[in-house]
């Protein structure tokens, strides 16, 4: 690893591992191929640690996961044409969701770009709609300035992916390799420190508020301003709604999280938005599964908006007071600022707001209706995982209503320890998103929260969790069909299941899901009735020497209750099936 200033010729090969050797990276996920192939031939004899994934979208699902759960900038490594497009999904996941990410592939030769050449595609092209930035490397001499560049781009500011696509030729080239490097990213200026003037501002709005609400979104967690949120928390007494990648960011425990609003956030957490005078946006964006029918959002609330991205602002909701910075020092001014605009103007007397939202909280609790079927509530299953894996435990999603009963029934007090596919929901995402969060959170356990129609998408990454030694525990929510589109049905299309049964009305299911475990190395148990749940749980936090899944058998007529249906207003969420709220809940 050069440290200093240092000038040797080598190939461009060699150049891509000494700089991801110089930037501080330790693990990479990837596969090789023809056009990646020079730069794997020097990988073998380096410092960095490489996972072989059985399919690209994998490694760059793992590289999302690792970034969330290590704070590092994930990476993956392919070839190209297939190699590189197998990725597209992870990329375009890890921008909507603000993950640090590079993705370095392979490319024909420069001689050969846009004749059709074998595994040729191009991927910058594809990838820039997709990508926070995309860069094509066709000379030796730019490696170690592009993929400085890239490591940069993707860990500042707002955080994303960007992929370094590297042809053949410049990596079998020879050049005097030089590092450092100096960056050249003219009009790449990221919002760090906020404006004093607009601090002030918000300060006197919260200072003047009967009903104000934090609402955190995962930019918070990216900043890792936690502690300086709890801090404003003590001091203005707002109530807290955490969304869905915000999860965790703020203590469940804290009396003054609601927890998560939306479209299957709790009744606190909706009526608040709806009912707030004031809504202090934190790294948040406003998006539609928050917002509901977005005229009818949160009515009378003037809105404060902090985030890094100016491009938010006033995208989708008209900011009163925008605050363009990095949350963590725009937070900790806002902080310093508080006190004295309380004293200038007076502090609210917040007791009614309490008063109301705690009266939703008892009347409107989260539960479930226990299944009629002789199969299991998948949130009790949930419920009593959180009990014994506690809140030091890494959780990982699919995407479905799994995810939304983990996101609701997990007891999250941490930040970074619920990792899901937010924005882009990409079925497939949980299995390698779990692999990277073990590799880059060694010490911890993590479970895989999935679904059998996600899991069987990915599932091929358990026999490179098996290979390499990765422990990650799964826990198959398993109910036979495609949950949430067949909820959609039942609710929307009058019981007509169109396609969202996955195994035949009769008979076992296909696969069977324990042998399939046991056929990649893993312990593996079935799970069929409540009473086995505490001592299956139990028995695979002990094992930590290869992967465990439990299959656990539940109800396929179970649904994610509260819910808003899409495009109506907030208020019309019902709390069960034909059971809407009653707002005017008096003390």
């Amino acid at each position: 690893m050069m440290t200093e200033e240092q000038r040797q010729v080598m190939t461009g090969a060699q150049a891509i591992v000494n700089t991801l050797e110089a930037l501080g990276v330790t693990d990479v996920f990837g596969m090789p191929g023809g056009a990646i192939l020079p730069t794997f031939d020097p990988l073998m004899s380096s410092s960095l640690h490489h996972i072989l994934v059985r399919h690209e979208q994998g490694a760059g699902h793992a590289a999302q996961g690792y970034a969330l759960a290590s704070g590092k900038v994930g990476v993956a490594i392919v070839t190209s044409g297939p190699g590189a497009t197998n990725t597209l999904t992870a990329i375009a996941d890890a921008n909507i969701d603000s993950v640090p990410v590079v993705v370095i592939s392979g490319q024909v030769g420069a001689s050969l770009i846009g004749t059709d050449a074998f595994q040729e595609a191009d991927i910058v092209g594809a990838s820039m709609p997709l990508a926070k930035h995309s860069f094509l490397v066709t000379r030796a001499a730019e490696i170690p300035q592009r993929l400085a560049e890239a490591f940069h781009i993707a860990s500042t500011g707002r955080p994303g992916p960007v992929l370094v696509d590297i042809t053949r030729s410049a990596q079998v080239e020879e050049f005097e390799y030089q590092w450092p490097v100096e960056l050249q990213l003219p009009g790449y200026e990221p919002a760090f420190e906020p404006v004093p003037r607009q601090i002030a501002r918000a300060a006197e709005e919260i200072a003047q508020a009967q009903a104000p609400v934090l609402y955190v979104g995962g930019g918070l967690v990216r900043a890792r301003a936690e502690e300086v949120l709890r801090t404003l928390v003590e001091l203005s007494d707002a109530a807290v709604v955490t969304t869905l990648p915000a999860r965790g960011a703020f203590p469940d425990s804290d009396p003054h999280n609601l927890k998560m609003p939306g479209m299957h956030g709790t009744v606190p957490a909706v009526g608040a938005l709806q009912r707030a005078d004031l809504i202090v946006a934190l790294g948040a964006r406003f998006d539609d599964r928050v917002t509901g029918q977005l005229d009818s959002f949160a009515p009378r609330a003037r809105i404060v908006h902090v985030d890094i991205d100016l491009a938010e602002m006033s995208k989708n909701r008209y900011a009163d007071v925008a605050v363009v910075a990095d949350l963590k020092p725009a937070l900790a001014a806002l902080n310093a600022a508080l006190p004295e605009a309380y004293e200038r103007l007076g502090r609210p007397d917040l007791s009614g707001w309490w008063r109301y939202l705690n009266r939703l909280r008892e009347k409107y609790p989260l539960g479930w209706s226990e299944p009629t079927d002789g199969f299991m509530a998948p949130q009790e299953v949930i419920s009593k995982l959180s009990e014994i894996a506690g809140p030091d435990a890494i959780y990982v999603t699919g995407v479905g209503q799994h995810q939304m009963w983990a996101a609701q029934f997990l007891q999250l007090e941490k930040p970074s320890h619920f990792i899901s596919s937010c924005g882009l929901g990409t079925m497939g995402y949980c299995i390698p998103a779990a692999m990277g969060a073990q590799v880059g959170a060694p010490e911890s356990v993590v479970w895989a929260i999935d679904g059998d129609g996600s899991f069987q998408m990915t599932n091929q990454e358990l026999a490179t969790c098996t290979v390499n030694g990765i422990p990650v525990k799964v826990a198959l929510i398993n109910n036979s069909v495609l949950g949430m589109v067949r909820q959609w049905q039942t609710l929307f299309y009058g019981e007509r299941y169109s396609n969202t049964t996955l195994n035949p009305q009769d008979g076992e299911q296909i696969p069977n899901f324990e042998m399939l475990a046991q056929a990649y190395g893993m312990a593996a148990r079935t799970v069929r009735n409540a009473e086995e749940i505490d001592e299956a749980i139990e028995w695979a936090m002990s094992i930590n020497d290869r992967p465990v899944l439990l299959d656990f058998r539940v109800s396929k007529d179970a649904m994610v209750w509260p819910m808003v249906a899409a495009g109506v207003p907030n208020d019309d969420i019902r709390y069960a099936r034909d059971i809407a709220p009653d707002w005017e809940v008096e003390d």
